[in-house]
């Protein structure tokens, strides 16, 4: 092996790095397998790492499957951004393409996320409250900046509260398609992007 190869891969990983390296295998497992499959051994093994180093980083499996899906979220919302200058109407069915691509490649995760908030589970609520505001900011910002949208943010409440409900009916039909429903995901996308375009018309 040549010297900057083995270098490479003697060289201690920093705080964050490592967090990122437990943080990606954690993702790819909760994507495959559901919650009470996927163990703290197996990941730390994956990753190379003693479980006592994991746990040092995550007091619990549920603190570790909170922060993997923080992480997958804040990913979400880069992957879903509005490009400035082009029309909600003609970002919304590749946002949701994009969306919908993923919650079918991480059916297991999204599962257990919404049915660990619906329990109560407090640190999986506090990710779900910050990923919803990040998504209703994102969503409030390419309305209030479109020309078609825009003018009608005189009355934002209603509009923040109707964004609001539209992002849980989104959530709700997610859930039922990757229960083995009959429609497509072209369907599921065309659905949820009239129900939008209808709820702020």
């Amino acid at each position: 092996m040549p010297a900057n190869q083995g270098e490479r891969a003697r060289r201690r990983l920093s705080t964050e790095e490592r967090r990122a390296q437990l943080l990606s295998v954690g993702a790819k497992l909760f994507s495959e397998s559901p919650y009470d499959e996927v163990w703290i051994e197996q990941v730390a093994e994956i990753a190379g790492v003693s479980r006592g180093l994991l746990y040092h980083y995550f007091p619990t499996k549920r603190d570790f499957f909170a922060a993997v899906v923080e992480r997958e979220s804040e990913r979400m919302l880069r992957m879903t951004a509005a490009v400035p200058g082009i029309r909600v109407r003609e970002q919304l069915t590749a946002g949701l393409d994009t969306y919908l691509g993923y919650v079918e490649a991480h059916a297991h995760g999204f599962r257990a996320f919404h049915r660990a908030d619906a329990a109560g589970d407090q640190a999986v609520r506090r990710v779900y409250r910050r990923a919803l505001a990040s998504q209703e900011r994102q969503i409030l910002a390419a309305l209030a900046a479109d020309p078609e949208f825009g003018p009608a943010f005189g009355d934002a409440p209603q509009i923040r509260l109707a964004v609001r409900g539209w992002l849980a009916f989104t959530t709700a039909v997610c859930l039922e398609w990757l229960r083995g429903g009959e429609l497509t995901r072209d369907q599921v996308r065309d659905l949820c992007a009239r129900a939008l375009l209808g709820v702020i018309a």
